[in-house]
């Protein structure tokens, strides 16, 4: 593995999947070899979707995380007997899922329930129940969960009875739920951004040797928790085609895709927040670190490296913050506008087209930010070889085309706005006036900043500059937002010769470009 001036190397990527779930040694290595004896095929395809929906669950509790428009009525005022409902039948999955995982086992708590309900004597009874809350090994920790999560569905039965859930009981039923799944030594991943060695294996050799040559512990974290994520959330989606391809019962589908969306919703906003608040000052307090540990008779021959890794860390940092705030936008713009509210009149056909829809338009863009952030760390990489879609190369093409045609237009609207409106107005001086600029950036960092670096903008550094001229200014200063406009009309010149190029490409040749459609995520994208 890679050294590097500005700290040691350490396998952050083993660490992460080794690491977050927490597990002491001895679990560990008992969950792979009980993993390793399964007999299914698909057994890590039942043993990840089992994890998901217990997490979800949990994530399912916060009406954040829930899919369709912002309410504005408090959810003291909701009726949240839907929701519990997605909830149970979520859980009926993950009884079937245990089920699946515990073979013939299962039978024995097939008989356990029995004698359960027909020992008369309670001293006998408790005895039973204390044997049966054993977890030593990951087939007794299965099974506890398999009890609880049926004893849990039967109290969620009861509740539906109800004319209506209020909000506190449906989060009382969901965190007795969490609370289930937090006790068990085996199966418990409530962690946000947490990974499993089982199912969160890159196994893209690009991708892997790219993750050490960040420079610095810090740096190398950052990589490798992104790059993990993202490809883990590219699994979410997987999970929701299957589950829309499978499925034609429409509680049953609804029940496992809603809480699957709210790990999704979660994990995302978890990243984002993360990168967004944490990765600049981290990655400056990883340089400092290093820099001071380097002797004072080695700084001249060491000068020229410690730069490069410097200017290579403000790469990654731009890189990490316009991927938390891509993520952000491309998540609210999804669940805020194309997918359904969980109490929403749908059929099972509607449902399952816009979940297909929602994935559709995801892909792409988590495809995209995995090749951004390996572009900033110096090297471009072949969508073909890196990921498992057989149509990556076109969904990315088609991803960058419309960002391209969408930023455009937002360069252009803002040109014409700086232009139209006199900059030596005292309106420029209050906060309003100075608004359209801040919202610009935003989009900017979001978009803009991902097509910059991407397509080796020849005038990189100059359009970079005019951005920070804005961004470092409470007032407007009329001779930095001409600077800033001159980039801006200069780069939207060059996004246009860029969409002609791409529309060019073997992949794009005969698929013309869904003008209507892009105008639509535009509207939606300035909407958020």
């Amino acid at each position: 593995m890679q050294s590097s001036p500005t700290g040691p190397a350490r396998d952050a990527y083993g660490d992460l999947l080794r690491d977050t779930r927490g597990l002491r040694r001895e679990q560990q290595a008992a969950r792979e070899a009980w993993f390793a004896r399964l007999p299914s095929e698909k057994k890590d395809e039942l043993l990840f979707e089992l994890e998901i929906l217990l997490k979800g669950v949990a994530c399912f509790a916060n009406p954040r995380n829930h899919p369709g428009p912002p309410r504005r009525a408090p959810i003291v005022m909701q009726d949240y007997h839907e929701p519990l409902m997605l909830v149970r039948d979520g859980l009926a999955r993950v009884v079937y899922l245990a089920r699946s995982l515990l073979g013939d086992r299962d039978r024995a708590f097939v008989f356990q329930r029995y004698l359960e309900t027909m020992l008369p004597e309670d001293t006998v009874r408790t005895r039973l129940l204390r044997e049966g809350l054993a977890q030593s090994s990951p087939d007794e920790a299965l099974f506890v969960l398999r009890h609880g999560i049926t004893n849990q569905m039967e109290i969620a039965d009861g509740l539906l009875r109800l004319p209506r859930v209020p909000f506190r009981l449906f989060y009382a039923q969901c965190v007795a739920i969490q609370r289930e799944v937090s006790s068990n030594g085996y199966f418990n991943p409530l962690t946000a951004l947490e990974f499993r060695p089982e199912f969160d294996r890159i196994t893209s050799r690009p991708v892997l040797d790219l993750i050490p040559q960040a420079p610095g512990e810090q740096a190398h974290r950052f990589v490798a928790l992104t790059f993990l994520s993202l490809f883990r959330m590219l699994r979410y989606l997987r999970l929701l085609d299957a589950i829309g391809r499978d499925l034609t019962d429409l509680r049953r589908l609804a029940g496992r895709a809603y809480l699957v969306l709210a790990v999704l919703r979660s994990d995302a906003r978890a990243l984002s927040s993360y990168l967004r608040k944490r990765a600049g000052s981290l990655l400056a307090d990883s340089f400092e670190d290093a820099l001071l540990l380097v002797p004072a008779h080695e700084l001249r021959s060491r000068h020229d490296q410690m730069l490069a890794d410097g200017h290579k860390l403000i790469s990654i940092r731009g890189a990490l913050e316009a991927i938390a705030a891509s993520l952000r936008l491309e998540m609210r713009r999804t669940f805020e506008h194309e997918l359904p509210a969980p109490d929403q009149n749908i059929s099972v056909d509607d449902l399952k087209a816009r979940l297909a829809a929602a994935a559709r338009n995801l892909r792409p863009a988590l495809q995209n930010a995995i090749l951004f952030l390996a572009r900033s760390l110096g090297v471009r990489l072949d969508e073909g070889g890196v990921f498992d879609e057989k149509e990556a190369r076109k969904l990315s093409s088609e991803r960058l085309r419309r960002d391209v045609w969408i930023f455009a237009r937002i360069l252009h609207a803002f040109a014409l706005k700086a232009r139209y409106i006199d900059a030596t107005d005292d309106r420029w001086a209050g906060a309003a006036s100075f608004q359209f600029v801040k919202e610009f950036l935003s989009y900017f960092k979001a978009m803009g900043y991902p097509l910059l670096r991407g397509s080796d903008y020849p005038r990189f550094n100059e359009f970079m500059a005019s951005m920070s001229a804005l961004t470092d200014t409470d007032l407007l200063d009329p001779s930095r937002l001409d600077a800033a406009v001159e980039e801006s009309e200069a780069f939207q010149a060059f996004l246009n010769d860029l969409f002609e190029q791409v529309s060019r490409r073997e992949e794009l040749v005969d698929v013309p470009f869904d003008r209507k459609g892009a105008a639509q995520a535009l509207k939606l994208y300035l909407g958020s």
